[in-house]
């Protein structure tokens, strides 16, 4: 009779046992659930603002090209750098200076030809062993034009002294960097404005800024737009002096700003 009690006994006190810990281990859980559910870090808010800033070009810019062939190396460089000498004469004649022009590429290649071979009609006939045949100089210069006016009598007047391909006019401002610096405090003022009024309408107050971010894209051509002429060769004689236009170019500035609230 004692051993049943006895048996009876710790049965009870096992199963008390592991109610406890069942219920201890619930109160654990619960308490941590809460406290991974609150939030210690500063409470935030994110606003973004745009600045513009329009400005008249004051550079204008293009590219032209000069090809030269000759028998061997000595002589097609010979040819480009007659060409060139001319062509640079005449650009500081028109007052552009040494420092605005500049050579963007500048390529010597060998040349070959292939040998005719007599074939059967309708059979493959491939090609001929290569054989020399001299060089060709391909040389490419930027050019920058500081009175913008005479952009267009420029254009014509490369051609005429021997460029062959004139492209890419675009106008620009020369220190961009004031015209973007002149956006972006546009654009943090508007931000700034923004949060003043998000502020207000949340009830809430700013602390500090703790973030800043800023996505400026480059300027974009404007004026004429792109290029006036792809790889076509210009002779004065051939077409009247081109009109160009610069118009006005637009630096734009986004930023977004992360400010603390309470």
């Amino acid at each position: 009779m004692s051993a049943i009690l006895n048996s009876k006994f710790n049965q009870l006190l096992v199963t008390l046992v592991l109610v406890g810990v069942v219920s201890a281990l619930t109160v654990y859980s619960y308490v941590k659930l809460q406290e991974s559910s609150q939030w210690d870090g500063p409470m935030t808010i994110n606003v973004s603002g745009k600045g513009e800033v329009s400005a008249k070009p004051d550079i204008a810019q293009f590219s032209f090209s000069v090809r030269a062939e000759g028998a061997d190396a000595t002589a097609a460089q010979t040819k480009s750098t007659e060409v060139m000498n001319v062509i640079t004469a005449y650009l500081a004649e028109n007052e552009v200076a040494e420092k605005d022009i500049k050579t963007e590429g500048y390529n010597l290649n060998q040349k070959f030809r292939y040998d005719t071979k007599p074939c059967a009609y309708g059979t493959y006939c491939p090609p001929g062993e290569p054989i020399p045949d001299g060089f060709t100089v391909y040389q490419t210069v930027t050019v920058k034009v500081r009175a913008i006016d005479k952009a267009g009598v420029l254009l014509g007047g490369v051609g005429d002294k021997g460029a062959t391909d004139i492209s890419s006019l675009n106008f620009t401002v020369d220190d961009e960097e004031v015209i973007k610096m002149q956006a972006r405090d546009l654009a943090i003022a508007d931000a700034k404005a923004q949060s003043e009024k998000l502020a207000a309408s949340l009830g809430v107050k700013i602390v500090k800024m703790i973030n800043f971010y800023e996505d400026t894209p480059g300027a974009p051509m404007y004026g004429y737009g792109g290029s006036m002429m792809d790889t076509m060769s210009v002779k004065a004689e051939a077409a009247p002096v081109a009109n160009v236009q610069s118009g006005e170019n637009k630096t734009v500035s986004n930023v977004t700003i992360t400010y603390e609230i309470k």
